[in-house]
């Protein structure tokens, strides 16, 4: 019984590992600039990519850009510049510029949340990425919400390019805890604050938790990692009073993966002709397994 529960642990920290949340996401977020409207400047911004799932093979995914819809729309004319990342021999990365486009004959190739700052994308990368993307069903819903019981005092995490900075061409991860109630449902409630100082190129970053040995359900889950999105970057919040509209309240405004779902949901099943036929499908990474399931296995022999 003993060895057996050696082997459960072993086996939840292996899914844990190879699954593990801020690397997945540190590989798949990207800074994004362009031309700004206003002459002579550049916009940058934070994008991440996940995987919707192909509808014949669910482990396979077409590659999905995020990001604020400010973001997209703020930059002029139909292209725009990802910084992507190159690995060395040496283990170095270096950065490259790699042209998206955004609009076609100045129509967008993006679609927008009508309700939400938020805009989605097919989007080709290149091969060499070789990213294992988290899908969609990582987008946390109010079911999550209250199975986990998240609350104010939680902590969340960020990846973003703030003020043009990075880490080895990596978004730089900061933290902050959910500092608004309710929090759900998340389409009466709209937006969450967040602890955390918004900076120009944080917004469209992705936020998340990674939970260990969490007590929920009355029960500590102790060895489970729970996992998920639970929305984007868009602004910082100010002051209603005029004479304080400039004084930074350091707290960040995030949109719910709800109204990120839903953009999804805007786009085409499959990507135009044009972006389909050299499009890459990368290795989705599922939901991590209920450790309660895994107890019920019997061991290898």
């Amino acid at each position: 019984m003993k060895m057996f529960f050696a082997f459960l642990l072993i086996l939840v920290s292996i899914c844990a590992e190879s699954q593990e949340l801020n690397t997945l996401l540190m590989n798949s977020t990207f800074e994004i600039l362009g031309p700004s409207k206003e002459v002579g400047k550049i916009n940058n911004g934070t994008v991440f990519v996940m995987g919707r799932p192909m509808k014949d093979d669910p482990a396979r995914g077409y590659n999905v850009l995020i990001t604020a819809a400010h973001v997209l729309d703020e930059i002029s004319g139909d292209d725009a510049v990802l910084l992507l990342r190159r690995k060395a021999t040496d283990g170095s990365f270096t950065k490259y510029q790699y042209a998206v486009k955004i609009r076609r004959l100045g129509s967008n190739v993006y679609v927008k949340n009508a309700d939400a700052d938020v805009a989605a994308m097919y989007v080709n990368l290149p091969r060499e990425l070789a990213l294992s993307l988290l899908t969609t069903e990582r987008l946390v819903d109010d079911a999550e919400f209250q199975r986990l019981e998240i609350h104010p005092g939680d902590e969340l995490l960020c990846l973003g390019f703030p003020l043009f900075a990075d880490a080895n061409g990596f978004p730089i991860l900061r933290s902050g805890k959910i500092a608004s109630y309710p929090l759900i449902p998340a389409k009466i409630v709209k937006q969450y604050l967040y602890d955390f100082h918004v900076f120009p190129g944080n917004s469209g970053g992705p936020v998340y938790f990674s939970f260990s040995n969490r007590i929920y359900g009355g029960a500590m889950h102790l060895g489970e990692t729970v996992q998920g999105v639970v929305g984007l970057v868009i602004q910082q919040e100010n002051s209603t009073l005029p004479e304080f509209k400039d004084v930074s309240l350091n707290i960040g405004v995030v949109v719910p993966s709800t109204y990120i779902r839903e953009t999804i949901a805007l786009l085409p099943e499959t990507p135009p002709a044009e972006t389909f036929t050299h499009i890459n499908l990368p290795r989705l990474i599922p939901p991590l397994p209920n450790p309660k399931d895994m107890q019920r296995r019997p061991p290898s022999k």
